[in-house]
């Protein structure tokens, strides 16, 4: 069974960053993609709603697969499937092709979201997770942060493909160090059922899943109509170049990263179901602010 230690933390941070790295890497890069492949920005928006479809599906299968196979073997295989998808993202010649690349990088990048999360579980145990969890989300706001500006150095030297050589290099390098540094965390292997809808059903039936999975669903509705359209109106209403518009967005993101630290600071202080009315309540009182302050400023209101 593996120990808590830095080098596993280290790992759990690079498979949880497939998520951010694979929506925010290439934000700057998206008008550039749009003007190369000849198509719309509703179209080059689309392949982040690819991304999300695909990994919704990889969620579906990869605790299961991880349940009755190993963490490490289902993370290795998502890896390989991962570092194949990127590449054929860049050999790609026109939206359709990048589109279906999209889905299936999804289904590989999924496995270091998921199971590096199970990991937590797996090794700190139902008392300790939720710290360890809230202090993986502190490290991680850093990738959101980072992964725009790095996008943009990228596309102003090496245009738009050249994100998605680099998410090739980032999951060989993370394979290579999951294979060598990696223990396998699963101590009940070869228990699991494939009871997708038994299992939702026991979910759904519960009111507070049902109200926790709504707003969770409402937050990041509303996080991926920001990050879509982000930089269409940075580079091409404002004329702000790649590098610029990371540099927006980093800014914008340490707002995400001040709420995950002070989450791991408050997660035992008021326990994880006050965390999330908290955080739920001030959202709220956010959007409507925001809201009344924007009708308040539109000639139709004004």
């Amino acid at each position: 069974m593996a120990q808590p230690s830095p080098t596993l933390f280290v790992l759990i941070i690079a498979l949880v960053a497939l998520g951010p790295l694979s929506t925010d890497l290439y934000l700057p890069a998206l008008p550039a993609l749009v003007a190369d492949l000849e198509t719309d920005v509703a179209h080059g928006q689309l392949t982040l709603t690819a991304y999300m479809i695909g990994f919704a599906f990889g969620q579906l299968v990869h605790g299961p697969l991880s349940d009755r196979f190993g963490r490490k073997p289902v993370i290795l295989s998502g890896l390989a499937l991962y570092a194949a998808a990127s590449l054929a993202c860049v050999w790609t010649e026109n939206i359709t092709m990048l589109l279906a690349a999209r889905v299936v990088q999804a289904v590989g990048a999924c496995v270091g979201p998921v199971l590096g999360r199970t990991i937590v579980r797996d090794v700190y145990g139902p008392v300790d997770a939720t710290r360890m969890l809230a202090h993986v989300g502190s490290a991680m706001a850093i990738a959101p942060m980072v992964a725009p500006l790095i996008g943009g150095v990228i596309t102003s030297h090496f245009a738009w493909r050249g994100n998605f050589v680099a998410l090739v290099g980032y999951a060989a390098v993370t394979l290579v160090a999951i294979l060598w540094a990696l223990p396998e965390t699963n101590a009940h292997r070869g228990k699991a059922s494939f009871g997708f809808l038994r299992s939702f059903s026991v979910l759904l039936s519960d009111r507070r899943f049902r109200w926790l999975l709504l707003s969770n669903a409402c937050g990041y509705a509303a996080l991926f109509a920001f990050i879509s359209g982000s930089s269409f109106v940075f580079i091409g209403m404002f004329g702000f170049t790649p590098v610029q518009m990371g540099l927006a967005f980093a800014v914008m993101v340490t707002g995400f990263f001040a709420g995950s630290v002070a989450s791991a600071r408050l997660s035992r202080r008021l326990g994880a179901e006050r965390l999330l009315r908290l955080g739920g309540w001030i959202g709220l009182g956010v959007v409507v602010r925001w809201g009344f302050g924007c009708c308040s400023r539109h000639p139709r209101w004004a």
